[in-house]
């Protein structure tokens, strides 16, 4: 599903560019917990967001905000890594290992520090601040682009899977997948967030949840292990083209917000 740092990222932006209230990101915040605390990973991300460092007191979403306003933040970009695939993390270090793990980071590549959410407990959600060495933007992938690659990919994996015999129909399918949507929490986005963005994170929830119930059609773990494993890779492109679309329309979101900003001063 779509991840907390592409709600920060988002709202964060809309409300640095005065399109909307600080309360706004709050709330859209609890979506994923109904609390949020905020620590700093290393003295000089402690000391520029003026945030205790991991381990003591934690200071909240609020101070969060007022920091990133202070320090003249207007965007953030978000980065969706896997093993083996960390590009706009900045290379290698704590922020890398963190956003891998978690799979989700924030980025603020003017200001040159990352922020990483993890669970931490029943209804908590933290956010880690890293400062970072020199982060290098996420090569630019249009929207367009990133639906040609949606479809492409269902081909791709639709006819690999068909080759391996292990995508037979199932009954109640379109009743499970229904459940699988239900069953995410239900995202809110700012106003202004472009139309065509918002039709491609759709689709890409779609595709994640027909992942999700590929993913689980192995019966009493009836596969082999070879079996599982080359279902596995055929559907790799499609999880790619799904992380794929996921940062392209969150950063496009990022993008028009700014514009606006710099639009109205």
């Amino acid at each position: 599903m779509c991840r907390p740092s592409a709600t920060l990222a988002v709202w964060s932006s809309a409300w640095l560019n005065g399109t909307a209230a600080s309360d706004d990101v709050l709330d859209a915040l609890q979506d994923w917990a109904e609390a949020h605390d905020v620590v700093a990973a290393d003295p000089a991300a402690a000391d520029a967001f003026d945030l205790p460092l991991a381990f003591h007191r934690a200071a909240t979403p609020v101070q969060l905000l007022l920091a990133l306003r202070g320090q003249g933040a207007t965007s953030a970009q978000l980065v969706l890594p896997v093993a083996g695939d960390v590009r706009g993390l900045g290379g290698a270090g704590p922020f890398a290992d963190a956003a891998v793990r978690c799979g989700e980071a924030v980025v603020l590549t003017a200001l040159g520090f990352g922020l990483v959410p993890e669970p931490i407990a029943e209804g908590l959600m933290r956010w880690t601040v890293y400062s970072l060495g020199t982060p290098t933007p996420l090569e630019y992938q249009s929207l367009a682009e990133a639906e040609h690659g949606l479809t492409d990919a269902i081909r791709a994996s639709a006819g690999a899977l068909q080759a391996l015999d292990v995508a037979s129909d199932r009954p109640g399918v379109r009743a499970e997948l229904s459940a699988h949507l239900r069953a995410r929490p239900r995202i809110e986005w700012p106003a202004g967030m472009p139309a065509r963005a918002l039709r491609v994170l759709q689709r890409a929830e779609e595709i994640s949840a027909i992942l999700a119930i590929a993913r689980s059609d192995d019966p009493g773990g009836a596969l082999s292990a070879s079996a599982a494993s080359r279902r596995a890779e055929a559907l790799r492109p499609l999880v790619d083209a799904v992380r794929t679309a996921r940062t392209a329309s969150v950063n496009e979101a990022v993008r028009v917000f700014s514009d606006q900003g710099d639009r109205h001063p």
